[in-house]
């Protein structure tokens, strides 16, 4: 009896366990600490339709290899033995450029094709057998090489090993990047280092894990971690870097006491010892270092200058950028000391600069990445254009502000609203249809609305209590003002952010939300301010970026009434929007994401070629309520702004806004922006057709077109919602006469085809006919259509498919045949 395995008959699977598994134990490497297997280092997309939700398909390794904890060194692609052993070489080099790998392998399971990022010779590229595979000091040795890492003294630091505090978290692959090449950066003698890493994507943690691996290898005794709020500090202590325990101490600002008033003083004036040798971890404010009292020491100067070896600084984008700012003074101070920049959104300009002071970054995560990459929200935009916006506004001839004065004769726009002059009709529209968007969307979905100033954002509160008198009268603190002048705001920042906490759900405010406010459920941004700065744009933008499961916070919508998402097609910007929708007027916006109603949809996922389901977004509340129903600093203007009333403020669109697939602002004719989208991609009809006639899954193809800028949505809205996509694309691309869809469907019937089949296969053809005639051709083509009224009344999705067409293939070929029927005409 002939027991030989047939390599051949094995899965991939098969092969990893069989033979490149046992490969890699065999040359030392440890299966329970220093390989892991089908590696997932990202979790997929988000995906958005109306209010559903899906994931795409995360990238996985088969194999990373690991000299040491979080230290990964290799990288192995497996294939099944029906391909060749360098068949998988080339997307584990995509996977290892990711990963910042230098060694990357294929195996079909008879040897190891081996690429050698390190060598700089003909042997790049090299075979192996299965019984040569490196051992782990092997690859340690050409990681070194290619990371620089030289002497025994740097070896040991870029060695330390990560804080595992025993549960199932770890750094993620990019947070991973970030520490080591930091670590390693330094350990070399880099003493200026700049991590730029999108809000939302752990910069806290990531510099925690710096800190502890120098710490620990005693590169770095005592650190300095600087901020510029309170709250960054409390969440630093009590979060990520709460593992110091009482190695940890805040350095706080001193006050005493004289005569009965308070006054500032320096901690040597009040003989404490500040530079205290038994904490070697110090949190710090920037304002608690420095005062503005010239009479008085810089309480930074307590320290000796050589008395901290690592400084990190938090939000680095504000003052270290600036080179005569006070907070820069401190790194001046201490410029013996390692400085590492943390900023989301590092600043450029003519008089700041943040790569001047820390150099180009060491390490860049951005929006798009972490969007892509399934690790941040993605979001939508609904604008809404307000007539006194658009087309500014002119005072009445002799109209009189509400103290009785002349306004101003002149043309007032956005940029005066709020600021120069407040039309008290305009705020109460921007409430009006921001309620009117909750209430069509959910009631308690955490919202920010950021404003010009505090004043305005004061006003703005006031506004929403009046259109949402029900829930505030449940709790006033269901609209709350939260700015830096407001102490019963300021106090309520902890509950709106906990996730927890059902209250405060709507936040106005100026500047004191714009960073450094982890809201993890925060759902709904509406922008009434301008924003100038790409920097404090993204800042915004990254405070509905966080995702949590748990409240089904997997996606958020800006509501924009000042064009300030006109910064998404700035160069600048990283991160391309899922959806932009203009507002028109008299529309309801609680009506705007109500796009679809169905249980689940199934589309295509654009990076792994799969399909994936969409599912209803699961929302609760911490007291078991479910949406629905009613439960569905800059410095403030110190002169008086004219308030007038009694002015028309009504929603006014001029044009709707699109934008293209590199989030540039499209602004032809959309007809004729589709019409060169098109021909860009299909020089002639007949290369349409022919695509057309030939791609399985016409999905494939209105995905690719969108993926190109194509607005497939707004287009079926601006041409005729009753043709199909393909008369769309033909009439305005190739000047062809188009069909709708009952047409279409008519003339199949006509042509009397279904008697080839029998009576059962006959009803379910018609069926999916009369569905493609309603709904257009991607919904039949899914079998998920099988599920719903009327195919259910022909049986379950199986006995539709096995029983009545006698398996999948043929099932296929029958729709496959019907869509032919469909587009025979062209």
């Amino acid at each position: 009896m002939n027991t030989t395995l047939d390599k051949k008959s094995l899965s991939e699977r098969d092969i990893c366990t069989k033979f490149i598994t046992p490969a890699l134990e065999k040359a030392g490497w440890n299966k329970n600490a220093q390989f892991l297997e089908e590696v997932y280092f990202t979790v997929g997309k988000i995906y958005v339709r109306g209010k559903l939700t899906g994931r795409g398909k995360g990238n996985k390794a088969d194999y990373i290899l690991y000299y040491k904890s979080n230290i990964p060194v290799a990288i192995i692609e497996a294939k099944d033995n029906n391909h060749t052993i360098g068949a998988g070489l080339q997307q584990a080099l995509r996977y290892a450029a990711i990963l910042d790998i230098p060694c990357v392998f294929s195996s079909n399971g008879d040897g190891f094709a081996f690429h050698d990022k390190t060598a700089t010779d003909q042997n790049i590229e090299t075979e192996l057998g299965m019984d040569d595979f490196p051992t782990p000091e092997d690859l340690w040795i050409k990681y070194k090489k290619y990371k620089g890492i030289e002497g025994t003294k740097v070896e040991a630091i870029a060695a330390q090993d990560y804080y595992l505090d025993g549960s199932t978290r770890k750094p993620r692959y990019y947070q991973q990047i970030a520490i080591n090449r930091t670590v390693e950066a330094i350990a070399k003698g880099q003493d200026r280092i700049l991590l730029v890493m999108a809000t939302g994507t752990g910069k806290t943690y990531t510099a925690f894990q710096i800190a502890y691996r120098l710490w620990k290898a005693k590169a770095k005794k005592r650190i300095l971690f600087l901020a510029d709020r309170t709250a960054l500090i409390d969440q630093t202590r009590r979060g990520d870097f709460k593992h110091f325990r009482d190695k940890m101490t805040v350095i706080k600002k001193k006050v005493v006491e004289e005569d009965g008033q308070e006054k500032l003083v320096s901690n040597k004036k009040r003989g404490i010892d500040s530079s205290d040798k038994a904490y070697e971890i110090y949190l710090g404010l920037y304002q608690g270092l420095t005062n503005s009292d010239p009479g008085i020491v810089d309480a930074y100067k307590d320290f000796s200058a050589d008395f901290f070896d690592l400084i990190i600084v938090d939000e680095c984008h504000r003052g270290s950028a600036k080179e005569d700012s006070a907070w820069r003074e401190i790194l001046t101070y201490f410029k013996n000391a390692a400085h590492i920049g943390l900023t989301a959104t590092p600043r450029e300009t003519k008089e700041i600069s943040n790569t001047e002071y820390f150099g180009e970054p060491i390490f860049t995560y951005s929006l798009r990445q972490g969007i892509n990459d399934g690790f941040l929200a993605p979001y939508r935009v609904i604008r809404i254009g307000l007539n006194v916006d658009l087309d500014g506004w002119r005072p009445p001839k002799g109209k009189l502000d509400k103290e009785g004065k002349l306004v101003e004769d002149r043309i007032y726009n956005s940029r005066d609203f709020d600021k120069n002059i407040i039309i008290e009709e305009r705020t109460d529209t921007v409430a009006r249809k921001v309620t009117e968007f909750l209430k069509g969307y959910d009631r308690f979905a955490k919202t920010i609305v950021f404003c010009v100033d505090i004043d305005h954002a004061e006003r703005m509160c006031t506004a929403l209590r009046k259109h949402n008198p029900d829930l505030v009268a449940q709790n006033y603190k269901y609209v709350m003002q939260i700015t830096g002048d407001n102490m019963e705001g300021k106090l309520e920042l902890s509950n709106f952010t906990d996730p927890e906490m059902s209250y405060p759900v709507i936040a106005t405010t100026s500047e004191l939300m714009t960073t450094g406010v982890d809201a993890q459920t925060c759902k709904v941004i509406v922008l009434d301010t301008i924003i100038n700065s790409m920097t404090k744009f993204k800042q915004i933008i990254g405070r509905g970026t966080r995702i949590n499961e748990d409240f089904g916070k997997l996606f958020f919508t800006i509501l924009d009434f000042r064009k300030a998402t006109d910064n998404f097609a700035d160069k600048e910007f990283d991160g391309d929007p899922i959806r932009i929708k203009e507002v028109k007027e008299d529309e309801d916006l609680s009506m705007v994401v109500v796009e679809e109603e169905e249980d689940n949809i199934t589309v295509l996922d654009e990076a792994s070629g799969e399909e994936i389901k969409f599912n209803k977004v699961d929302i609760r509340y911490p007291d078991g309520r479910k949406p629905g129903g009613t439960w569905a600093s800059e410095p403030d203007h110190t002169r008086k702004k004219v308030v007038v009333n009694g002015v028309d403020v009504s929603v006014l669109m001029t044009r709707e806004l699109h934008f293209d697939k590199d989030g540039k602002p499209i602004t032809v004719n959309l007809k004729d922006y589709t019409r060169e989208t098109i021909k860009e991609q299909y020089a002639s009809l007949n290369d349409f057709l022919s695509k057309w006639n030939t791609e399985d899954k016409k999905y494939a193809i209105i995905k690719e077109l969108e993926e190109h800028g194509l607005y497939v949505d707004a287009l079926l809205d601006s041409v005729n919602k009753e043709l199909d996509l393909f008369d769309i694309i033909c009439h305005v691309a190739y000047d062809q006469p188009p069909l709708t869809r009952k047409e279409r469907a008519n003339n199949v019937k006509k042509r009397n085809y279904f008697t080839k089949y029998g009576e059962q296969a006959r009803n379910v053809l018609e069926a999916l006919l009369d569905k493609y005639a309603d709904e257009g051709i991607t919904n039949i083509e899914s079998m998920e259509v099988l599920r719903i009224n009327p195919f259910d009344t022909f049986g379950s999705t199986v006995e539709i498919v096995n029983g009545i067409f006698g398996g999948k293939n043929n099932y296929l070929s029958a729709l496959k045949e019907l869509e032919q029927e469909l587009y025979k005409s062209a």
